[in-house]
């Protein structure tokens, strides 16, 4: 009898959950699921030492325009590269001849990849110093002043050691 009761809670459970979403809203702003996945080399919350690199899976389900942007454990933000990439999985290492390699401050470091479908002027920068709540508005500002219809932005996260 239990059994029963259980695979009918069941039932009704998955019954409830969304098949497929096609927008969400994420900051209060209207986001196309584009970005499939995004973390660092060694996996979210992956440990470095200063000096040493750090490298970014991305998927995408289209092509597009890739900013990202990282906030340190002291509330500094700073965009760190601009890359146009296919549909696919990519892995980031920086640009050619360079690479991402950590300096302090040491402790959690947020990074975002915020995706549109058209370039963003070079004018359009995201850096300062915020609070987790105004580096959300920032981004905001950031993906609205692109003028961009498609976006998308995805968070992952490691620590400096």
């Amino acid at each position: 009898m239990r059994t029963i009761a259980l695979v009918l809670l069941l039932g009704l459970l998955t019954a409830c959950v969304p098949r497929s979403v096609t927008v969400g809203l994420r900051f209060g702003v209207e986001l196309s699921p584009i970005i499939t996945r995004f973390e660092p080399d060694r996996g979210e919350g992956g440990s470095y030492r200063v000096g040493e690199s750090v490298r970014f899976l991305i998927s995408l389900s289209r092509a597009g325009y890739v900013t990202l942007a990282a906030l340190d454990a002291d509330g500094v933000a700073y965009e760190f590269d601009r890359v146009f990439l296919g549909a696919g999985t990519h892995l980031l290492s920086g640009p050619p001849g360079y690479r991402y390699e950590l300096r302090p401050p040491l402790g959690l470091q947020r990074v975002r990849a915020i995706y549109t479908d058209t370039p963003h002027p070079p004018s359009l920068v995201l850096r300062g110093r915020y609070t987790a709540q105004g580096w959300d508005r920032q981004t905001v500002l950031y993906i609205e002043q692109s003028g961009s219809r498609v976006r998308d932005v995805a968070e992952t996260f490691f620590y400096i050691r």
